[in-house]
Formats: structure tokens, sequence, C-alpha cells
């Protein structure tokens, strides 16, 4: 008695470490309900978002969902109430078969973030099988000399429900023969014996029929009855016995088919063939394990045959029976406890549950992107995971519940540089040899405003001829986007300024699409003759982003101004003594041109003048002076015609008459009523009257001119010093002369400076070379050029 109370104990040990496992995953959880088994579908479960402290606004906008790992979903969430229901009914009996407590693992994930909560349902056992014997008559034959007290095996009945719910008791119909003795192991009935109350009288009753009912505890109670037949006989009164009456061993999973579990031994005190022992696998042994273990029938060992998986199962019970040979078969009976101990034969098997993409290249540092789930159906170390990223990434993987991980940002993210990553984790098991598994994850990268648009260089230069028609095509301002959608599309505009306190709008404008600049008006270079435009790159983002660009705008002279003679006289009569000598200077004439460049560069000449005439022209200087001595032969009187011609291209000129009277003497020059033969008539009163209204516009021509030029000047010094502020003048022994439709322009560099470049305009300039220009000369005798460069 105390041997078989020393196997009840190790069994027990075994069977309390299983159900600590499971309890300790319902320790882990962090919420757990209680619903009996058979419950409908839409049955209460529990209040899962107001248990897990969520607000009801967050069941929509957070996306809750619940994940499960059976392969039928059994429960539900309304997404109105945060109410979580039975979707289908369960069957205790068939999801957790052989299992005391059975627990349903659900996940409850939130994204926006990403949030996971862990959820388990225990389904209570509800008294809903009847106890069912294996047959409903079983017949045993008892030797008449057997002796009061004697023990026979009755088999029991089968309730797959749990607790209370399963079979707690037996009884026995009454009998002068025989009792009925069972014992509990665990609050379940594992034996059931009949035993002989006294010594069987074969010629009195040969036959005895008995009822065996058993019982359950549940609500309400149910029964099972069988009968038993028992035959009195009086051969055979010794059944075989076994040594022991409980076996244990062990079997690795995957074990070779034909290895040894273990070889049990009874005994017989029978002689002959009532003496000879068969094992054979008893009429309640489950089926599936004469699937997979095989016994010998004389020699009595078990064998695996089938595959052995501590998966499927980590205990096996086989009820074992030995039976003699005699006429009458006695039998004895046995249990072994085969335990199947695990090997790493199953690499963790990885999922994503949750998986937030695009992850904008500014998310912080700690982001969450994935929720992953790692299950490994081995046990122990076998079963234990870890997991990480092999490449060096700006994301980590760090555990987050029992079995899962969290993914996360953990580095600066730029979709300008990398716009997506192929992140591969693995899983990896603590088994000898340790098993481990792959899984890749496509992140795409989302973009922000994070970069302004750019040109390819600051600043730039372009020129325009003046006369140019309203509307013309002048440039095109082109900048980039790193940035993609609506980050990356780039309007342009053209920054407020003034041009001589005109808004810059009056002169140019922008399409904001292409960037291209437009002329509005025709511009005159002698109204301006250079203006900045700043335009400015703004992206579409929000915020938006923008740079900008300045445009140094010149406008080219061309040559549309004739020369004009000064002063605006159409004729200019003066005498000269006959006794003047050879080179002398007779007059001056002075035209002027408001062009600039080669277009004002004027040359003067005589038009249709012959070959006797005395005088001569300085086509540089205009000056008119006396090539030879007056004769007798000479006119009285020179009417010369003065051609004033530009450089430009075309040519225009201007003309004036220029009459000189030779007349004696000097005194008769000091005569002032004398007037110039064939010059002037009698003056008349309208003679005057017209004299008069010619010196009025001549007047007021002059005093206009006076003031344009004044005002030219005084532009001219203010960009000369608003060029001293930014440029610097470039020495005339530096650098060279470009010239540009007619502009002298100089061109200088100077490695000394920061930035290289140099940019000369010169208004106005006559050409001439670095060797005939005087390094002192002042800047009013050079045309009022000057040289400046970029800073």
């Amino acid at each position: 008695m105390s041997s078989s109370n020393l196997q009840y104990q190790g069994k027990g040990k075994i069977v309390y470490f299983l159900l600590l496992q499971v309890y300790w995953d319902v320790i882990w959880c962090q919420l757990h309900y209680i619903i009996p088994e058979e419950s409908k579908h839409g049955t209460f479960v529990g209040r899962i978002a107001q248990d897990l402290g969520l607000d009801l606004g967050e069941i929509n906008s957070r996306m809750l969902h619940v994940v499960s790992r059976n392969e039928k979903e059994y429960f539900q969430v309304n997404l109105q109430n945060g109410i979580l229901f039975v979707k289908e009914t369960i069957d205790r009996e068939l999801l957790c078969q052989d299992i005391q407590l059975c627990i349903i693992h659900l996940q409850v994930i939130l994204d926006k973030p990403v949030q996971m909560y862990l959820v388990d349902i225990e389904i209570e056992d509800i008294n809903d099988n009847r106890p069912a014997f294996p047959s409903s008559v079983s017949n045993l034959v008892i030797s008449e000399v057997m002796p009061a007290g004697a023990r026979f095996h009755v088999e029991g009945a089968v309730d797959p429900d749990l607790g209370t719910n399963a079979i707690t008791n037996y009884d026995l119909s009454a009998s002068d023969y025989f009792a009925l003795d069972f014992q509990k192991y665990m609050n379940q009935i594992r034996s059931l014996e009949l035993v002989l109350k006294k010594s069987l009288d074969r010629e009195k009753q040969y036959v005895h029929n008995l009822t065996l009912t058993a019982y359950d505890s549940g609500k309400p109670r149910l029964s099972g009855t069988s009968e038993i037949i028992i035959t009195v006989e009086d051969l055979n009164d010794n059944a075989p016995t076994f040594n022991q009456p409980f076996y244990q061993a062990s079997v690795v999973e995957n074990a070779p088919k034909g290895s040894l579990v273990i070889k049990l031994n009874a005994t017989d005190l029978d002689q002959g063939k009532n003496g000879d022992i068969l094992y054979l696998f008893s009429k309640t042994a489950k089926e599936d394990v004469s699937k997979i273990f095989s016994l010998d029938m004389f020699s009595g060992e078990i064998k695996v045959i089938g595959e052995v998986d501590f998966e499927q199962a980590q205990m096996y019970e086989i009820q074992i029976d030995a039976k003699d040979n005699g006429d009458v078969q006695l039998v004895g009976h046995c249990k072994v406890l085969v335990a199947v101990i695990d090997v790493n034969d199953n690499p963790p098997e990885v999922t994503v549950t949750s998986l937030a993409v695009p992850v904008p290249e500014d998310s912080p540092q700690g982001t969450p992107v994935a929720i992953i789930s790692v299950h490994d159906l081995d046990s122990g170390l076998n079963g234990k995971v870890s997991c990480k990223i092999i490449d060096s990434l700006p994301f980590k993987i760090y555990p987050a519940f029992k079995k899962d991980f969290s993914l996360t940002v953990n580095g600066k993210l730029d979709r300008e540089l990398t716009s997506q990553y192929e992140v591969v984790i693995i899983a990896r098991d603590e088994g000898t040899p340790p098993l481990s598994v792959l899984k890749t994850l496509k992140i795409d990268i989302s973009d922000v405003n994070d970069n302004a648009p750019l040109f390819q260089k600051p600043f730039d230069t372009i020129f325009i001829k003046e006369n140019n028609p309203p509307g013309s095509h002048v440039y095109t301002a082109s900048a980039s986007d790193p940035d993609v959608g609506q980050n990356s599309f780039i309007t342009y505009s053209i920054s407020d300024s003034t041009v001589d306190k005109i808004p810059i709008s009056f002169y140019v404008s922008i399409n904001p699409e292409n960037g291209k600049v437009f002329a509005l008006v025709s511009f005159d270079h002698e109204q301006v003759t250079h203006f900045q435009c700043h335009i400015k790159a703004t992206d579409a983002g929000l915020p938006s982003l923008n740079s900008s660009l300045t445009i140094n705008i010149f406008i080219d002279d061309i040559n549309d101004n004739a020369p004009t003679f000064m002063p605006l006289f159409s004729a200019l009569a003066l005498k000269t003594p006959k006794t003047t000598q050879p080179g002398h200077l007779v007059t001056k004439v002075r035209a002027v041109d408001i062009d600039s460049g080669y277009n004002a560069l004027l040359s003067y000449h005589f038009k249709d003048l012959s070959g006797k005439t005395p005088f001569v022209i300085t086509q540089q200087t205009g000056e008119i002076g006396l090539k030879r001595t007056f004769t007798d032969s000479d006119n009285e009187e020179y009417r010369l015609i003065v051609v004033a011609r530009d450089h430009g291209e075309p040519v225009m000129t201007a003309v004036t008459e220029i009459v000189i009277i030779l007349v004696e003497s000097a005194e008769e020059m000091m005569d002032d009523n004398q007037e110039p033969k064939g010059i002037t008539e009698e003056f008349t009163e309208a003679n005057i009257y017209l004299v008069v209204a010619i010196c009025v516009i001549s007047s007021v021509f002059l005093i206009t001119l006076i003031a344009f030029m004044v005002l030219r000047w005084q532009k001219w010094r203010d960009e000369v010093n608003d060029l001293k502020e930014n440029y610097k003048i470039c020495s005339n022994t530096a650098g060279s002369w470009v010239y540009s439709q007619q502009t002298q322009y100089r061109v200088c560099s100077n490695s000394l400076q920061r930035n290289g470049d140099l940019i000369v305009f010169t208004p106005n300039s006559s050409q001439m070379t670095n060797s005939e220009q005087p390094a002192n000369q002042p800047v009013a005798q050079l045309n009022a050029s000057y040289q400046v460069s970029l800073n």
C-alpha cells in the first residue's frame, strides 16, 4: 500500500508541474475573464475597453481589434460600446481536451500609436456530458476457490467533463458476495475494483448479475450504468500480477522507431498454461496510444512505432492488461506513465500583428513602428526566443510583453537619403542547437517638408537690349527641391522693391509655375541702366520653405539717338579777318549723343567740301581751323556744312551749317551793327518775334538739359556710392576689356578675393586700351567709365 502511495505521489508531481505552467500564463495576462462553455453567440464576456482604461472614442479612432492564435475567432468586440462578446459557441471538450484549465489567449491591438494588451478568457466547464462505460455489458469469470477479500478490476466509465462535473462516485447494486471499492487520485477515481465479500459457491449460484452506476456531481447530476455478468468458475484461480501497479518511463520526442520505452513484468502463481502470460493494451487505452507505441504480447516490451511529438502530447497514460492462458483467462492490470522529453525541433514563428507605415522622416526616437509576436512550440529554453535586427539601421527591437517585441525608431530618418528600409529581424531560441528564423519588414519613409527650394547659384546677371518688345522673355529662374509631392511643388514670385521709386512689378513679371521672367516695358538705357530683381522660390509644404535669387539686370544701349549740335541753331555765322594765319582756331562745334559707349563716340566732318576751301575740321574735337592763308581769289563768305557722326550701327548723324565771313580787319568784327553778308536780311517785326521765340525755346531746352545732366550725375554718384559698399574698384592695370553691343565692360580677377568673379560696366565709355588710358585720368575725362568687383 505504501508503494502505491509513492507512485501516486510521483504522478501528482508531474501533473502539478503541467498545471503550474498553465497558471503561469494566466498570471502574466492583463485581463482575465471566465465564461461557461456552450455560451451562445452574443453572450457578454466583459467591458474590455472600460477594464483596459480606454475611452470609447479611442475604439474607432485607434482601430481596436482582437487577434487570437486559434484558428476560429470565438470572440468579437462591439466597436460602439467596447463590450467583448461570444462570436461562436465554444465546446471546451473539443478545444481543451485533457487540459484542466482551458484558456483562450487574446491580443487586443490599438494603432496610432501602437499598443497591445493581453487578455485571457477561461472557459468554465459545465456538466454537458453523461458518464459512459466502454461497454453496456461486461463479463467476468471468478473461480469459486477465490478467497474472501479478492479483488477484480472493473472497467470504469468515462466523462470528458472536469472537476465536479466529472465522475465522482460509483454505486453497485446490492449483493451478498460483492462490494465495490475505488480509489481517488487528484480527486479523480483511478481504480475501480469488485471486492469478494465471501467465497463463492458455484453449486448455489454460478452467475451473478450486478449493475454498476457512475455518477458525477454536476448540476443536474448525470449518471451512466453498465451490467456486470459474473460467471463462477472453479479453474485458474490465480490472476497475473505486476510487480508494481504504476510504471514511469520517458521518451525523447522524435525518437526513432523501434526505440525501447520500458519492459513490463507480470507473474502468475498458476502453473502450465494457466501461468502463461500475454500482455495487451487495455480496452480503455486511447486509440492514439496504439499508433505511437507497440506492446510485445510475450515479452512486455513497449517500443516506439510512431511519431512522438512533445507539442502534441507531453505525457501518455497507458493501461496494460496481463492475461493468463487458462481456460478461463484471468487478468492483471497496471498503468504506465510515459513522459515525453522535449527537444528543440521547432523554429520560432514570427508574426507581425501591427505595422504602422509609412513612417514620417521626422519621427522622434522611440516612435513605435510595429509589434512582432513570436511563438515557439517548444518548451523551456527551447521555447525561449530573442529577437534582434541584423544590419545597423535606425531602428531598434526590444521585448514588450512575454512573447511580443516592439520595433521602434532609434535614429534620424532622412527620406532624401533613404526612402525605404528593409529591416531583417532574426528570431533565435535558446535550444541546443539553437533554431532561428528571419523576418523581413519593408518600411517606407514618408516625406516632410524639411528642404527649401535651392537655386544653382544665389546671384546671376543678365543683359537686355533697350527698346525690347514689351512682354519678351528675358530669363528663366530654376530651383530644385529634393522633397516629393506638394513639398516639392515650387512657385516663383518677385520680391517687392523699387527702381527709382517705381515698383519693380512695373518693369518685370514672373510666371509662378515655370519661373520665366518677362519684361513688361520697353527699356530705355538712357533712363535705366541697371537694377536688381529678387526672385523667391517657395514650396507648397506646411510650413512652406523658400530661398531667393538675386538677378542683376543691365540694359544694353543701342544706337537709337542721333547726335545733337549745341547750341540748337540751324546755322552759325561768324567773322574772321583775312589776315588770320594758318593753324588759327576759327571756331569749334560741339555735338552730344545721349547714347553710351561707341554709340555716343562722335566724329566731325565737312559735307560737300571743295578742295579750295581754306578750312579744316578736327574729327575728334570739332575744332575748325585755317589750313592756309587767305588769297584774293578766296570767297568773301564760306558756308560750311558740318556733319556729326556717331559710331553706332546703323550710323546716325546730325548736320549744322557754319557761315564764315571774311573781313579786312579786326575792327570790322567789332562792329555789332554789321550783319554777315548773305546770312540775314532786314529785320522785320516778324523776324524779331521769331528770334525771341527761338531764344525762349532754346533757354527752356538748355535748362531742361542742364537739370537732366545734374540729375543723371547725382544718380551716377549714388550708384557709385552704393557699389562702393558692395564692390571694390578694379585697378586699371589688371583685367581685360570686353565689349558688348557698343557698351564697354571690364572683367577683372583677383585671387585674393573670396568670390573671385568681377564685373565692370561703363555707361558712356569710349573705346580705349589700357595703354591709351592714363592711370591717373579723372573719371569725368574717361567718359564716366568705372570698374567694380564683387565682394
